[in-house]
């Protein structure tokens, strides 16, 4: 397994820095940079000042040279500095890291729960009433794009009904608590989190209906093994590995998702400084981002593999 994964890790390297070269040509070709961002309309800049700006933040250098001294930046564990600001992208990313976690996680562990749920309970009563209505359920939510279900949920509870907060992480001015936390989260990890139930619901069911019928589960009932103890121990663990795998691919989902979502619900996670950035072409912070993304989307994969393991000790890699 150590080797497995020494062996995954060393080709993810040029995954990643094929992914660093595209983005930063990406950025290089939006219109517009960082001095124009900082220019206001009603104070214009002379051309000479715009020039002297340029050159201090190595603009005026060809696109393979600053992608040099990006990724010489890189090799020696930094980000870079910010355009805008002049702080350390890195700093500016670990500050908002943690609320981006916070909603991902909590959106993931909600979607996961739930879902493997209702999909054990849609194939136990296949056919019934209760299937009909989680299929629709199901059909209905893979059918509405997150960022209008997060209007919906806002428009709600907390325009109409006024029982949660539709911004920010806590209220200004007071200091930070849990209950208030909870409070701002709900909003947007439901939103972010309620359609991925749908998902891991439809896959649960169908593993479920596809091993339910099986031999080991037909002998388990036939020695009296408890129906509770049937359906945990010999059909879920056995129907659990398409679901790891969508849990796996849900991941690098839940990270463009909570771009939107944060910028949504203004919460200050890496996203919205993500979308911030884009808007000051703020190329050190976008290549930040990016890179932390694409890490995140390739620990993803290799979380996935070693779950393979666990969930199926007949999988071995070597």
């Amino acid at each position: 397994m150590l080797i497995y994964l020494l062996r995954r890790i060393l080709i993810s390297v040029p995954v990643l820095l094929g992914m660093t070269l595209i983005i930063f040509v990406m950025a290089d070709a939006m219109p517009g940079d960082a001095v124009g961002a900082m220019i206001s309309p009603n104070s214009p800049a002379s051309d000479e000042l715009i020039a002297m700006r340029r050159g201090q933040l190595g603009l005026d250098q060809p696109l393979l040279v600053q992608y040099g001294t990006w990724l010489g930046q890189l090799l020696q564990g930094k980000l870079g500095f910010s355009f805008i600001t002049g702080a350390a992208v890195s700093d500016m990313l670990l500050t908002r890291l943690s609320a981006t976690l916070l909603l991902m996680g909590s959106s993931l562990l909600f979607s996961v729960v739930v879902g493997i749920l209702l999909g054990v309970v849609s194939a136990l009563k296949r056919y019934t009433w209760i299937d009909y209505a989680l299929t629709i359920f199901g059909f209905v939510g893979l059918s509405i794009p997150v960022f209008f279900f997060a209007l919906l949920l806002i428009f709600v509870f907390g325009l109409t009904l006024a029982w949660l907060p539709t911004s920010g992480m806590g209220v200004p001015g007071e200091p930070a608590t849990l209950p208030s936390t909870l409070r701002h989260l709900t909003l947007p990890a439901l939103s972010l989190g309620l359609l991925r139930i749908t998902i891991f619901m439809r896959y649960t069911r169908t593993s479920v209906l596809e091993v339910i019928h099986s031999d080991f589960v037909r002998t388990a009932r036939a020695k009296g093994v408890p129906a509770s103890k049937v359906i945990v121990k010999h059909v879920l663990r056995n129907a659990l590995m398409p679901v790891v795998t969508i849990i796996g691919l849900s991941l690098p989902l839940l990270v463009s998702g909570a771009v939107v979502i944060e910028a949504i619900f203004q919460w200050p996670g890496t996203g919205l400084l993500f979308l911030t950035a884009v808007n000051q072409r703020d190329a050190p912070v976008i290549m930040g981002f990016v890179l932390l993304s694409a890490v995140v989307v390739l620990l993803s994969n290799l979380l996935t593999d070693v779950a393979y393991s666990w969930v199926d000790p007949r999988i071995r890699y070597n």
